[in-house]
């Protein structure tokens, strides 16, 4: 990488980014010592400007941060480091700098889908699988959720990728048509896991 160490007097700013959540867990900076040092150990070092040398984020609390990815942007004067934090990145004990949770997204796809189905339960179609399955009331769908669970965990056992992903497909899917069945909201559900999340 041929950086633009001089622009802010030797120091580039590094954003460190969770690859798994994309969450910004905080912004340090680097000289080119610092970034040769994350390159070599794999885990990130900055540069203090109040202790005026490296460190390794995590080196007292134990709270490394491992790199995945290292991209500087299109003027070569700053990088993004892609990592997986091994616990807290805030001196407060917060998951970021930033006061956020470390929690991805759901993915969208699941509220598309959800808004589906509802959408199914509320406007019947006689073509639609959907609409078929939830007349036939809650325990039917249920069953359904059951034979489905026990379809997946039988694919579980064999080394087939694409069966199981199926499977897992089938599973969410009918899982996601019991929700509606009960008028329960997906991020209801999602509540109660980030819940429990915060608890532990």
């Amino acid at each position: 990488m041929n950086l633009n160490f001089e622009k802010s007097s030797g120091l580039i700013p590094a954003i460190i980014q969770d690859i798994n959540t994309s969450k910004v867990l905080m912004l340090g900076f680097m000289n080119p010592e610092a970034l040769a040092v994350t390159q070599q150990t794999g885990l990130v070092t900055f540069y203090s400007r109040t202790k005026e040398r490296l460190w390794t984020k995590g080196e007292t609390s134990g709270n490394v941060l491992r790199v995945v990815e290292i991209t500087p942007d299109c003027d070569a004067d700053t990088l993004l480091i892609k990592v997986i934090p091994t616990g807290p990145v805030c001196h407060t004990g917060d998951d970021t700098c930033f006061k956020e949770t470390n929690t991805a997204p759901p993915d969208p796809f699941l509220h598309v889908l959800e808004g589906i189905i509802i959408n199914r339960k509320q406007h019947p179609s006689e073509k639609s699988y959907t609409t078929k399955l939830l007349g036939k009331g809650i325990n039917k769908i249920a069953q359904k959720v059951g034979e489905e669970a026990v379809e997946l965990v039988i694919e579980a056992k064999d080394n087939n990728d694409d069966l199981f992903i199926g499977e897992a497909a089938d599973l969410l899917y009918h899982t996601l048509v019991l929700f509606a069945a009960k008028n329960i909201s997906l991020n209801l559900v999602l509540a109660e896991l980030r819940h429990r999340h915060q608890k532990k």
